[in-house]
């Protein structure tokens, strides 16, 4: 695990500090060996990042080379990178974001991010 990484959730208010810490413990679960590094100040993994905002957390994915019906899985509209958004620990649902990460992982690029 990552030092910086560990100070930025450390740094977060409640419950951003729990999302984050959850959504950490299910990347590095799912994918054992992901790079964890802290990059435009959040943590980043590869083509996901978490990121603690005023009243949430997003869990960003890159959705380069998805099909649109695959970046209908997302807010936003970015080109690059869209995301899930999280106002309570209780709305992350393991099963769901486990399945996201893998959908990526298997079809999305990293390529300029």
């Amino acid at each position: 695990m990552n030092r910086e990484v560990d100070k930025y959730i450390a740094k977060q208010p409640s419950p951003q500090k729990d999302m984050c810490k959850e959504l950490r413990k299910i990347i590095l679960q799912t994918f054992p060996e992901i790079k964890e590094e802290m990059k435009n100040g959040v943590p980043w993994y590869g083509k996901y990042y978490i990121v603690g905002l005023k009243d949430s957390v997003n869990l960003g994915f890159s959705v380069l080379g998805l099909s649109e019906k695959d970046k209908s899985n997302f807010t936003g509209a970015g080109k690059l990178m869209r995301h899930m958004k999280f106002k309570t620990l209780g709305e992350i649902q393991k099963k769901e974001v486990v399945e996201l990460l893998k959908l990526v992982d298997q079809k999305a690029s990293c390529e300029g991010l």
